[in-house]
């Protein structure tokens, strides 16, 4: 049941990505990047009600401090991510960008392991790495931008990594530790912090933006692809929540490495037979490391 659950999480992340590669293009600063994603969490934040009063699953009795705990952890850390992500895009860190979000996942991994006592076999830990070398093939296969690994890109990126790998986490330890909470109400408050974090941060990116000529009316720039914001928040929704439900049966080193593998992948597909880009033999190498990295997380999950 839990790979049926992944496969859906995985769908709906396809589409997401497909729609943000559509309006990537409206994106020509932070600041508007930052807004763009202001709008699909405060939407997230209303499909969630929705779901919400249409399953009547709220209740008074749920919101304890030990759920808002972690629904603030996860909702800061998906923040922190889209922030970060944007901060290492625009400091040419981008194709590298996706290799340390792969090596985010191991932060649940070790910490469901020493929390939860989930077992990692040496040849899932060999996987693992198959799968880092795999995600390096394919973001480095398009050489449009020179990598500059300053100390400032180097602490963007880890802070991809480890916000990426919190907001996993905190998915693991929602299912793990509350009890009779629809994941829907989970969603929700989530979103509703990192919209509420993403507000506060966007007069920063503002003012960093008003010397440049890139700064533009909200309207001019989100109405054009609204459309596409919508339906990115949906899937976002969707994609946290099936990824929520797999965590339930999947353990860490199952979930997580096949979840942003599988993502990778299918990201490279898409961009190949979708938007016609050219692939080179590195990234046939990534997808085939991708393959044998899955098989050896998988089949050899007990040695």
């Amino acid at each position: 049941m839990g790979y049926l659950y992944l496969i859906f999480a995985l769908a709906f992340g396809l589409i997401k990505i497909y729609c943000g590669k559509r309006s990537s293009a409206a994106a020509t600063c932070s600041y508007n990047a930052i807004i763009i994603n202001t709008v699909r969490m405060i939407l997230c934040v209303i499909i969630g009600l929705l779901f919400v009063l249409i399953g009547k699953s709220l209740s008074l009795s749920v919101i304890t401090a030990p759920f808002i705990l972690i629904a603030l952890i996860c909702g800061i850390s998906t923040a922190a991510f889209t922030v970060c992500w944007l901060l290492a895009l625009h400091s040419n860190a981008y194709m590298i960008v996706e290799v340390f979000v792969m090596g985010g996942t191991i932060l649940p991994l070790i910490l469901s392991a020493a929390l939860y006592r989930e077992r990692i076999g040496f040849i899932q830990i060999i996987g693992v790495t198959f799968l880092l070398i795999a995600v390096y093939c394919i973001s480095t296969d398009k050489k449009k931008e020179k990598i500059t690994l300053s100390s400032k890109n180097l602490v963007l990126l880890l802070l991809c990594a480890l916000s990426s790998g919190m907001v996993d986490f905190s998915q693991k330890i929602f299912v793990k530790e509350i009890v009779n909470v629809n994941i829907s109400v989970f969603n929700l408050f989530t979103y509703l912090f990192a919209a509420i974090t993403l507000l506060i941060v966007c007069p920063i990116f503002r003012e960093r933006e008003k010397s440049t000529e890139k700064l533009t009316s909200c309207r001019s720039f989100i109405k054009p692809i609204f459309h596409f914001i919508l339906i990115m928040a949906a899937c976002l929704f969707l994609n946290s929540y099936f990824k929520t439900k797999s965590a339930i049966y999947l353990d860490a080193i199952l979930l997580y490495p096949l979840n942003q593998g599988c993502a990778v992948v299918l990201s490279l597909l898409m961009s190949i037979f979708v938007f016609k880009e050219r692939i080179t033999t590195k990234g046939i190498i990534g997808i085939v490391l991708s393959i044998i990295s899955m098989i050896l997380i998988n089949v050899f999950a007990q040695i």
